[in-house]
């Protein structure tokens, strides 16, 4: 958000300088055989084998003119850099700041967003045990109620075959006394005809009908028994079936309830590893962004410092002795010491892609207004790799402005605005 607004500053402060160099190229007319004789071509330093950027191909010169005048209109634009880069400075802050608060204020709720889903799925779990318990106990009273009813109706089978028994009973009972009357009359009727009959035969008879009937009743008695006999096994086995069926269900209701302990302790012991692995993951996230954090707070403060350092040394060199701007020397060690500049500032934006060899070499040209702002970057020498050629650009662009440009002398100006850096990974990667 920052660097369009410097980039603003710049163009502005760069139109305002811009107005007087018409009339300082017309009075320099006068004095240029003169000064082109006395200026020496800064040269570049020779390149490393290792050095990821390397040389500046300057295409361009400035004569200079009254140095009184360069000299002040040099301190009017040291000051007014200053303030811009106060003002910069400020709004950068500024924002920092904002997005700070904005990135904390975006976390809690997040955090509050979680917690409240975690909730939620605790209450709707909790809710489904509940049921699934209610459900259980409901099937359980059911099934009690069936085998209270199949009891019950048993019973009143049994009572209905033990009614209908007693009324067999009943009326077995009254045939035979109906029989023993019709033999009653019989009998009469027959002692009536038959009075004369030797009581012999009479005993006799009775006797025999005496051992019948006592036959019968033994008969009678040795069924009974047998029915009873029979009805009660059957009773003890519908008791032990209904016994057996009452424990199968003890044992089913049980183990269904072991099992259900058993899924629950492992859908909790899932839940707590699962909550464990979580709050584990937020904390190496949590320690990585803080690492992150402290790597590039010190990596911009080194930033800073190195930037700060070659400004310090350009200021040294420009106001350490009054007769540097004529001194085409001085002029040459301060333009190297920019040239420097550029390459630490270039390097240090510079990301190279994944799986580039160190062979690897791409040509940028780059070419900068009068206060240091980047007019173009462009590939004049491809790699071949389209990321690598892009990277290059994008790290020129990133550490743009060079505002150190205004601080050369203004005779050499001109002849930096305009160069070829070439990159190579070396010994930077």
């Amino acid at each position: 958000m920052a660097k369009p607004q410097r980039r603003k500053t710049l163009k502005r402060s760069a139109g305002r300088v811009g107005y007087g160099l018409p009339t300082v190229l017309a009075v320099a007319l006068h004095l240029g055989i003169l000064v082109i004789s006395v200026i020496k071509w800064p040269s570049s330093e020779p390149e490393a084998p290792n050095n990821a950027i390397v040389q500046a191909t300057l295409i361009s010169t400035e004569t200079r003119t009254d140095q009184a005048q360069q000299a002040a209109e040099a301190r009017t634009r040291a000051a007014e850099r200053q303030a811009q880069e106060e003002a910069e400075r400020q709004a950068q802050e500024e924002a920092e700041r904002q997005a700070r608060e904005a990135a904390e204020q975006q976390a809690a709720e997040e955090a509050e967003r979680q917690a409240a889903e975690q909730q939620a799925q605790q209450e709707a779990e909790q809710q489904a045990r509940e049921e699934a318990a209610e459900q259980a106990q409901a099937e359980a009273e059911r099934r009690a109620a069936e085998a209270e009813a199949a009891a019950q109706r048993k019973a009143e089978e049994e009572a209905e075959r033990e009614a209908a028994r007693q009324q067999a009973e009943q009326e077995r009972q009254a045939e035979a006394e109906r029989r023993r009357q019709e033999e009653a009359a019989r009998q009469q009727e027959a002692e009536r005809q038959a009075r004369e009959e030797a009581e012999q035969q009479v005993r006799e008879e009775a006797e025999r009908k005496a051992q019948e009937e006592a036959e019968r009743q033994a008969r009678e008695e040795a069924e009974r028994k047998a029915q009873e006999e029979a009805e009660r096994q059957a009773r003890e086995e519908a008791e032990r079936k209904a016994q057996e069926e009452a424990e199968r269900q003890a044992r089913e209701e049980a183990e269904r309830k072991a099992q259900e302990e058993a899924e629950r302790q492992a859908r909790e012991e899932a839940e707590q590893k699962a909550r464990e692995e979580a709050e584990r993951q937020a904390r190496e996230e949590a320690e990585r962004k803080a690492q992150e954090e402290a790597e590039r707070q010190a990596r911009e403060a080194a930033e800073q410092k190195a930037r700060e350092e070659a400004e310090r040394q350009l200021q040294r060199i420009i106001e350490g002795d009054s007769s540097a701007v004529s001194n085409a020397e001085q002029g040459n060690e301060a333009a190297n010491g920019f040239i420097q500049l550029v390459r630490r500032a270039v390097e240090q934006a510079w990301v190279i892609p994944p799986n580039v060899g160190d062979g690897t070499t791409a040509e940028v040209q780059v070419r900068l207004g009068p206060s240091g702002e980047v007019f173009a970057a462009t590939v004049t020498r491809s790699s071949g790799n389209a990321a690598f050629d892009n990277s290059a650009i994008q790290a020129v662009e990133s550490a743009a402005p060079f505002t150190e440009l205004r601080d050369l002398p203004s005779g050499v100006q001109r002849d930096y605005r305009q160069f070829n850096l070439r990159f190579r990974p070396g010994d930077i990667r």
